[in-house]
């Protein structure tokens, strides 16, 4: 106990310390609107972003499978993020340590900070001096939180948005972002945005825990830009299941994936090609021809490719089917 006692004095040091070195003028403002939520069915937990300010996830947004999301911004403390985290591995509840964060803070009047745990605990706190229009809503499972926002509606709406949206946890995190850009959002304008979504319990392997993790940096509508790459996201997860059903030789099934992926980025070459294959594997190769014929002729490095994946056992046609592609 003591042991604990003295870890979570030294977590907090380091916050006071660390609060000293942020809070100045040298920092960056990321004045922004955000949500921090849980989804009640997988337990996964995310947190999503938007602000008029270069690469606002890199400051904003936290999140570690099986522990929980913070959303740290304002006259933004980053040290928020993996020290509030730490506090709740060691037990803390996310009222605790957002109080105790802001405790040992010199700015804590000018920081908007929300932390969520994996039960969906969840503490919410903007500081007296956050520029206006500024304010947070707690709810079951989520809060939203923005500051520097064209009017007070932004983040009711966005609770609303959050509450009423089915579908993927990131879907309704992208939601309440849409929702509040439609209420005026920031009051200066658009930027940048970030989405996190995170495992509920740890695989174990940190390279595995993150579901979706996905940053537009710089644009002129970076939510809509957002919702493009969620796209893209969901439709490579499919190319993803996809592979895998070929690696245990269940063609059928992933064709039914690369299909999916297919109707998701319609545009996309290198969906298309893998569906052929997948078509000639399966022996419909009138179909596959088809496919692969309208690839060639957009572009001919696919035709080039094709023969090399009779090594990998990619690709498992006859050599007579094979010499078929390649003339098309």
């Amino acid at each position: 106990m003591k042991y604990k006692i003295f870890f979570l004095a030294v977590i907090l040091f380091g916050v006071q310390i660390n609060a000293q070195q942020v809070y100045s003028k040298k920092e960056p403002f990321a004045h922004t609107f955000s949500i921090v939520a849980r989804d009640t069915v997988t337990g996964e937990m995310g947190v999503a972003v938007q602000s008029h300010w270069f690469s606002v996830g890199n400051d904003v947004v936290w999140g570690k499978a099986g522990v929980g999301v913070v959303a740290t911004q304002a006259f933004v403390n980053p040290s928020f993020g993996p020290r509030g985290l730490s506090l709740l591995e060691n037990g803390l509840t996310p009222e605790m340590a957002v109080k105790s964060l802001l405790k040992l803070d010199d700015g804590r009047d000018v920081r908007q900070l929300a932390i969520l745990d994996a039960k969906g605990n969840v503490f919410a706190y903007t500081g007296k001096n956050c520029i206006q229009a500024a304010g947070h809503i707690v709810g079951s499972n989520f809060s939203v939180q923005a500051n520097l926002m064209e009017k007070n509606t932004v983040w009711p709406a966005m609770a609303k948005a959050f509450k009423t949206t089915k579908g993927s946890l990131a879907e309704r995190l992208l939601a309440a972002l849409e929702a509040a850009q439609r209420e005026g959002g920031d009051i200066r304008g658009k930027q940048s945005a970030a989405i996190l979504v995170v495992r509920a319990k740890s695989t174990g392997n940190s390279w595995e825990d993150n579901v979706v993790d996905l940053r537009v940096e710089d644009s002129k509508n970076p939510i809509k830009e957002m919702r493009r790459l969620l796209t893209v996201h969901e439709a490579y997860e499919f190319m993803n299941k996809g592979d895998l059903a070929v690696e245990t030789n269940n063609n059928k099934l992933a064709k039914e994936y690369y299909m999916k992926a297919q109707e998701l980025n319609p545009d996309n070459l290198e969906m298309k090609y893998w569906y052929a294959v997948t078509l000639a594997n399966n022996g419909e190769m009138d179909e596959a021809s088809k496919i692969f014929k309208a690839i060639f002729k957009i572009n001919s490095n696919w035709k080039t490719l094709t023969p090399r994946l009779i090594k990998s056992k990619l690709l498992t046609v006859s050599p007579k089917d094979l010499e078929k592609i390649l003339k098309l």
